[in-house]
């Protein structure tokens, strides 16, 4: 990879994991509609006029129906419901829990017709990941904890099917478009939830700029460099980042909001990351035999 491209995997393990520092941030004094309106408002404002500029709006008309199919798994419910949860589980456990995301993708794809065959390898992956959220999660299933937990465990499973809708059926929306227009219409939507939940004082400078890094940095640049990334390295290397955002988000949230790190959060990142990879693996292409070519010696130059 060259290295503008490991430039740009690592602004995106780091845009891509402080988001849930932002959201716990945020939640303390505005309501979720609030927060999912200014995050998906800040970003469509600066996307728009980029996808307005770069022309062919008309593709983005043809796939009106993917495309709010798209928008409510991959922001609409996520969005909102990762930000109640976060106001009972700390931001790291929720990027742990998020980084399930590539197991449940790999168990999706298989139930929705997917023909891959998982081998013993991609089996193992799937058990010993699903064990990592087993250990994270299994403290934390009683009372509105476990509430939380289902909240998050439903976002993984929206990040993890609206990827698949992007392949099967977006094919031909360009990635700006795809991320402006979804961001527009989740706008729009929690535009009504937020005037009514809105703020009677204006909140402390902490969760305005929260709510702006969310907004500008989080989503609207993320989402730019995203395209670059692929552009630079190609979808699957691109995506190998997200194994990296739940480390960033521990961290984030052991150095900003004095969240613990124990032992459990450590043992269940390991299960989890090596889940992850393992459920992710792609098998080796068969080795194609090589037809003996029969080479004639060369004859002695004429003297």
């Amino acid at each position: 990879m060259s290295r503008r491209g490991w430039v740009l995997f690592a602004l995106m393990s780091v845009l891509w994991g402080i988001p849930y520092l932002m959201i716990k941030v945020a939640v303390e004094d505005v309501s979720v509609p609030v927060l999912v309106f200014a995050r998906t408002f800040l970003g469509a404002v600066l996307l728009l006029p980029l996808m307005i500029r770069a022309g062919d709006l008309g593709v983005v008309r043809r796939h009106w129906r993917p495309l709010l199919v798209f928008a409510a798994l991959e922001i609409l419910g996520p969005w909102a419901l990762l930000s109640d949860a976060e106001h009972r589980l700390t931001s790291s456990m929720t990027g742990l829990l998020i980084a399930a995301v590539p197991i449940i993708a790999v168990l999706v794809a298989r139930v929705t017709g997917d023909a891959e065959r998982l081998g013993p390898v991609r089996w193992t992956g799937l058990l010993v990941g699903l064990a990592g959220v087993g250990v994270l999660a299994g403290p934390h299933l009683g009372g509105g904890n476990a509430w939380a937990l289902g909240e998050v465990m439903l976002v993984a499973l929206g990040y993890a099917t609206a990827p698949i809708i992007a392949t099967r059926q977006l094919k031909e929306l360009p990635s700006l478009h795809l991320a402006a227009s979804s961001l527009a219409f989740a706008a729009v939507v929690y535009t009504a939830p937020a005037v009514a939940t809105w703020p009677e004082e204006v909140p402390g400078g902490r969760v305005l700029a929260a709510l702006a890094g969310l907004g500008v940095v989080c989503t609207a640049l993320a989402f730019l460099l995203f395209f670059e990334l692929i552009r630079e390295v190609g979808t699957s290397r691109a995506m190998v980042f997200t194994y990296v955002n739940p480390a960033v988000a521990v961290v984030a949230g052991v150095l900003f909001l004095d969240e613990p790190l124990t032992a459990t959060i450590m043992i269940s990142f390991a299960l989890i990351l090596c889940g992850s990879v393992l459920a992710t693996a792609r098998r080796a292409p068969a080795a194609t035999p090589t037809p003996e070519v029969l080479v004639e010696p060369a004859s002695e130059p004429a003297s």
